[in-house]
Order: C-alpha cells, then sequence, then structure tokens
C-alpha cells in the first residue's frame, strides 16, 4: 500500500483571504488525519511492550537537559501522531507536563495510542546532564563566533549589538559540548549536575511518569546503588526501568551483571539497556550510528547477559535501520528473557534489539520546521498551523516508519514552506 501525502498552499498565506486561509488549514489538518489513520497508527491495539518484543520500539529522547517546554510540548504532539512508543525528557515537573500537554493534543487531533513518558536521571557525572555558559561581554568584538553556528539546539543567540545579555539559553542547552572546543578564545565553561533522587521520587509518585531511565557509566557501582536506593520505592509504580550505559568493552557485561544484581529484587517491570554509541551525535551524519550499531551486535550476540530488552542509542539517525539489517540485527528474533520479572515470560520468542531511541536528529528534522513556525507566528501550538504540523508529521513519519515499517511514500510539499 503506496501512500501519497500532499498539502497544497501555493500563495503565501498573507497574500489570501482569512477564508482561503482557514480552508487551507482545514484540508491540511484532514491530511494529516487521513495519513494517521491510513497508517494503522490510531490503532491502540498494541502495547509499548508489543514493540519491544516485535523490535519495532522507537523512542523520541526531548533530552536530559533539553528544557525548552515550547518546543518539547510541540515535538511531543508531533512525534505521538507519528507513532512513537515512549517520549524521554528531563526530569523536571514542567518538562514532564509539556510532554503530556503535546501527547493530549495529539489525541485531541486523532485518538492515538498515549506514549509512555520517560524521565532521565544520572547517578554521576555524565555528558548529558551539563549546561554550556559564557559571558558574551567576555567575548573579544572581533570574534566569528563560531559557537553560534555549531550549536544544534540554537541556545547560543546571535550577538547582533555585541550587548546580548547571556551567551546561552539554559534551557535550549542540552549539553552536546559541541561550543567549547571550537571557541577560539576558551571562553565557554561547562556546569555539570546529578538529578536528585528525592525529588524525582517525587516526581514518579504525582503518577504522571510511566519510565525512568538511569544514566550511568558503568564504572562506579555504589553510584548506582546510592541513586537506586533513593528510587526503589518509587520505582514499584513504573512500567519500564531503563539503564543507558556507554560500551565499556570487555567489562560491559561484568558492569550490567552488577547493576541488575542490585536492582534485580525491585522492580516487577520491564527491564530495558540503552546501548550509547555516540552521545548526542545523531544530526552529525551517516557514520554517526556505527557504534551504537556495533555496540549492539556484540551485545546481542553475548551469552548470559542480564535479562532485558536491548535498544540502541547515541548516533542513531535516517541510516541507523539500513545498518541493523547489514548486521542482521533488524527485527530478527530469538529465544530471550525479556523481563526483570522471574515469572514473566522467561525464553519467549522476541527480537534481539528491542528498538530504537532518536535524539538530536529527530529534534532536527521536525525542529527546523518548528523554528520556521516561531519566527513567522511567535510562540505557538502546532497544531494551531495545520500546515506546519502536516509537514513536521511527514518528517517526523520519515524517521519512525523506518523502524515500524510504515508503508509511506514521501511527498513534496509545495508552497509556503518549500524552502524548509
Amino acid at each position: 500500500m503506496a501512500l501519497t501525502f500532499c498539502c497544497t498552499a501555493s500563495v503565501p498565506l498573507l497574500h489570501q483571504g482569512q477564508a482561503n486561509s482557514e480552508l487551507s488549514g482545514k484540508k491540511c489538518l484532514q491530511e494529516v488525519k487521513r495519513l494517521v489513520k491510513s497508517l494503522g497508527i490510531h490503532s491502540a491495539a498494541s502495547s509499548p511492550v508489543d514493540s519491544l518484543r516485535n523490535g519495532n520500539w522507537v523512542k523520541l529522547i526531548c533530552g536530559a537537559s533539553f528544557e525548552d517546554v515550547v518546543d518539547i510540548r510541540n515535538l511531543s504532539l508531533v512525534y505521538t501522531l507519528a507513532g512513537v512508543d515512549c517520549i524521554d525528557c528531563a526530569a523536571d515537573e514542567s518538562v514532564v507536563s509539556a510532554v503530556h500537554e503535546g501527547i493530549n493534543a495529539a489525541r485531541e487531533v486523532l485518538p492515538v495510542r498515549k506514549p509512555w513518558v520517560m524521565i532521565s536521571v544520572n547517578d554521576d557525572e555524565d555528558l548529558h546532564f551539563r549546561k554550556a555558559e559564557f559571558d558574551p561581554q567576555e567575548c573579544p568584538h572581533d570574534c566569528p563566533r563560531p559557537c553560534e553556528s555549531v550549536c544544534p539546539a540554537s541556545a547560543i543567540p546571535p550577538w547582533k549589538d555585541k550587548s546580548a545579555e547571556v551567551g546561552v539559553i539554559t534551557e535550549r542547552c542540552y549539553g552536546c559540548g559541541r561550543c567549547i572546543p571550537i571557541c577560539p578564545y576558551d571562553k565557554i565553561r561547562v556546569t555539570t549536575y546529578v538529578r536528585d533522587a528525592a525529588t524525582t521520587s517525587e516526581l514518579i509518585l504525582k503518577n504522571n511518569v510511566d519510565a525512568i531511565e538511569i544514566h550511568t557509566s558503568g564504572r562506579n557501582a555504589s553510584r548506582f546503588r546510592e541513586l537506586w536506593s533513593g528510587l526503589e520505592e518509587s520505582a514499584e509504580r513504573l512500567k519500564l526501568v531503563a539503564v543507558s550505559l556507554p560500551d565499556m568493552g570487555d567489562s560491559t557485561l561484568s558492569s550490567m551483571e552488577e547493576i541488575y544484581s542490585i536492582m534485580k529484587p525491585h522492580p516487577q517491570c520491564i527491564n530495558l539497556w540503552q546501548l550509547d554509541g555516540r552521545p548526542m551525535s545523531g544530526d552529525i551524519g551517516s557514520g554517526a550510528t556505527r557504534k551504537s550499531i556495533l555496540f549492539a551486535a556484540r551485545l546481542a550476540a553475548s551469552r548470559g547477559r542480564p535479562k532485558g530488552f536491548l535498544q540502541l542509542a547515541g548516533g542513531t539517525n535516517n541510516h541507523t535501520v539500513a545498518g541493523m539489517k547489514k548486521h542482521g540485527l533488524f527485527q530478527t528474533k530469538s529465544f530471550l528473557a525479556a523481563s526483570m520479572n522471574e515469572d514473566a515470560e522467561v525464553g519467549s520468542l522476541q527480537a534481539l534489539i528491542g528498538g530504537v531511541a532518536y535524539g538530536g536528529y529527530a529534534r532536527k528534522i521536525v525542529g527546523r520546521i518548528l523554528s520556521s513556525l516561531q519566527s513567522q507566528h511567535g510562540l505557538s501550538c502546532v497544531e494551531n498551523h495545520p500546515e506546519y504540523l502536516a509537514e513536521a508529521l511527514q518528517q517526523a513519519l520519515s524517521l519512525v516508519g523506518t523502524v515500524k515499517c510504515y508503508d509511506f511514500i514521501r511527498s513534496n510539499f509545495t508552497g509556503a514552506h518549500h524552502e524548509l
């Protein structure tokens, strides 16, 4: 079933009458609904757990440190309509609220399945939990400001009048660190932080969080144990506990086993290992995904690893699925144990790799449309501008669909936003 998607607005809206503008918007919204229904995304028949077992789980990573609630709300709306299983965000109440607002707004467009909401925390210093900062008044007037152009989050505002009040917009910085080595005057500093376990537990106990992800280096079990002891009571309410860790070579399996032994007595829920290949790099280029794929291939082939689904992250982009297919990892099934619960379907047939998490690349392809919306209409809800929503959804589907196997042919838009 090949689908086409066309939402035309060949004359800029400013030159149309209000009636024509409203008609165009209604047509775009109808196209959004038609497309989502045609792909079966509206069906709530399958759960996120089914997606993990089948190898077509998709998670949107908003960013453990990304806290721009307007963007987060709109990203959550678009990717909920695109059919993601989980939305991962900062462990901050206002951010979690923005995710829920976006999900609810999507479900007002169409009654799609509600994705799980996940929050990310860390047990020690971690690249995902840091912010860049500098005083723009300290910058030489002849500085070419390479930091501004290299920032993928548009967190460094233009220095138009040489009198910017802030060097970095804190809520937009997600800690990628690309600005640090490129500064010709070494003016950029980094602030790191560790999420508080007590505050995180309170957030979980408010019943609006479905899952948690713990970022760890895997090299300091005492730090993980300390964090887990502060979370284990609230973790009983969760549907999934994920551990994000880097490739530590030969010591990876032993670190996973130690972490698993710390968690094992407690949550009776799904366990997931996030294989963080090349952190926060998916938007850089095709090669960024290679490390995560090789990490996954090695763990999938290992015997005796702790229970839990495997999920790729770190450098993932539109080339990830092709790389997984090359290594025989994409939706290839085997008899594996899936849950931390000893009694839950041990030995069931399931995918070697549960799915893929997309962060920087997912935000980039939809974010440029949201930026255009903001530049034209200010801080706006994307569903109030259906032509933007239609184009953003098309971009999201082009990525999510590679894992979900949507039969979707990307068509070109004509009109007001063809430059995107």
